[in-house]
């Protein structure tokens, strides 16, 4: 006997300490993209909660082996190559004006940038590390170490890939990300936290926060707990000013067309470069 039932409809939530609360505000806004859908909208308090949780992970995830960081970074991959009509899903939804073939392109291209960002963290000793020359019975040696927690501000883009091209360039230098969404289409980027949560990525590793940039950048700029900043967009000063005051890096990536761009220079940014000295044995 067959009859009909509601469906159960999603509720967007935040993903903090791999853990997917509603906002401590108990606010929400509708996204111009996704009309009639109530996303979180992330508070400062959150903010401060997903700093907290990011730098506890962050020493998990620096600690590992490069070479485990690549295979956790693939088999996030794996799950999002597993999820892609679920991907597909909350672009359309979430989105005004995307066909179908062109979600489908992204979500496919989000599963190849992800699985390239993957192949990079057991190389960066090589790529950004070097043996020093040196006048002396010493050897010399440059290491790259992560530099903690980077926060992310995406475009404000229906598509997968923009969030990921921001987020795994310090996520594959060994850093905690904490990256605010697209403000007017946030349900793909929001989904994500799904993927991560099934990937081996530690609780915290990767944080996903949605809400109005207007109240958010500034508070992502001016905490002084966010060690780098890196911000879709032009150059701002206002972001510049803030962050400043903490002497936090900050990164401007300009506007893309296409494919989404795979930055080693994005990952090299947000590494530190530790030099020591070993004496020789006479």
């Amino acid at each position: 006997m067959s009859h009909e039932r509601p469906p159960v409809e999603k509720t967007y939530k935040l993903f903090l300490g791999g853990k997917f609360p509603r906002t401590e505000s108990g606010r929400s806004y509708v996204p111009s993209g996704a009309a009639g859908v109530h996303v979180c909208r992330a508070s400062r308090k959150d903010l401060r909660d997903a700093v907290v949780a990011g730098r506890k992970a962050g020493a998990d995830w620096a600690g590992r082996t490069a070479y485990n960081r690549g295979q956790i970074l693939f088999r996030l991959a794996e799950m999002l190559e597993a999820r892609k009509d679920a991907l597909l899903r909350e672009i359309l939804a979430g989105a005004v004006g995307v066909d179908a073939d062109a979600a489908w392109a992204d979500v496919e291209a989000a599963v190849d940038l992800t699985a390239w960002y993957a192949g990079i963290p057991d190389k960066l000793g090589a790529l950004l590390g070097s043996q020093n020359d040196v006048a002396g019975p010493f050897f010399s040696f440059s290491t790259v170490e992560p530099q903690g927690v980077v926060g992310v501000v995406a475009p404000d883009s229906p598509f997968l890939t923009d969030l990921l091209a921001l987020l795994l360039p310090p996520l594959a230098g060994g850093n905690a990300v904490i990256a605010l969404v697209s403000e007017s289409s946030p349900l793909v980027g929001l989904a994500l936290g799904e993927a991560c949560a099934t990937s081996d990525v530690p609780g915290g590793a990767v944080q996903l926060l949605s809400g109005l940039r207007s109240e958010l950048v500034p508070e992502f700029a001016a905490h002084r707990d966010i060690d780098g900043l890196l911000v879709a967009g032009s150059p701002d000063a206002e972001i510049g000013r803030a962050a400043a005051d903490s002497v936090k890096r900050v990164r401007f990536a300009p506007a893309w067309e296409g494919a989404a761009p795979r930055r080693l220079d994005w990952v090299g940014a947000f590494v530190e470069t530790k030099t020591f000295w070993h004496p020789v044995a006479p």
